[in-house]
């Protein structure tokens, strides 16, 4: 009984602040019309948990923005997209996020990759993190060696940052 008695003196002492938000907030026309303009443009939220707008889900059934259109012409985009499927850079089906030239690599052309470090650069580079423990270890958490096992690769990393202060010391600093 008392908490409800207490409730209700609680509400009446705010109300009149909440009378007073009113001058500053929206009237009941403005939101009215801002709710017919987000209906109508496709930007209310859907029912569901995607999160995703009218609009998103299903853009032909509403009006295109100017942001939205695009300055290539048809053709451009046709062109495109048959380069996309010839190279096999379409997704592939499913939810792996792959691309079909990365599935299926013997039916597409080879991408050749341009390598900027040679291959004794890649090698000291893979040697100098497994000696610091920067590999990821195994599992779902992502964590690296040096942060699962730190008294591992504690002195190792100490020797890494006694090197890194030696030489930045003899650096001229501008």
């Amino acid at each position: 009984m008392k908490l409800k008695s207490t409730l209700i003196v609680l509400s009446l002492i705010a109300a009149p602040a909440f009378a007073s938000d009113q001058a500053i907030s929206k009237t009941r026309q403005q939101v009215q019309a801002e709710l017919t303009q987000a209906m109508q443009s496709g930007d209310m939220l859907a029912s569901g948990e995607s999160g995703l707008t009218l609009k998103q889900l299903n853009p032909r059934a509403y009006p295109a923005t100017a942001t939205a259109q695009s300055p290539k012409s048809r053709e451009q985009v046709r062109a495109e997209l048959e380069q996309a499927i010839r190279s096999g850079e379409m997704l592939a089906a499913g939810e792996s996020g792959a691309k079909l030239n990365e599935l299926m690599s013997r039916r597409y052309p080879v991408v050749e990759a341009n390598s900027y470090k040679t291959r004794d650069q890649v090698k000291s580079e893979l040697a100098r993190a497994i000696r610091e423990g920067e590999l990821v270890a195994v599992g779902e958490d992502g964590r690296k060696l040096n942060e699962i096992y730190p008294d591992r690769y504690h002195a190792a990393h100490h020797a890494a940052v006694a090197t890194n202060v030696d030489t930045s010391a003899k650096d001229p600093q501008f």
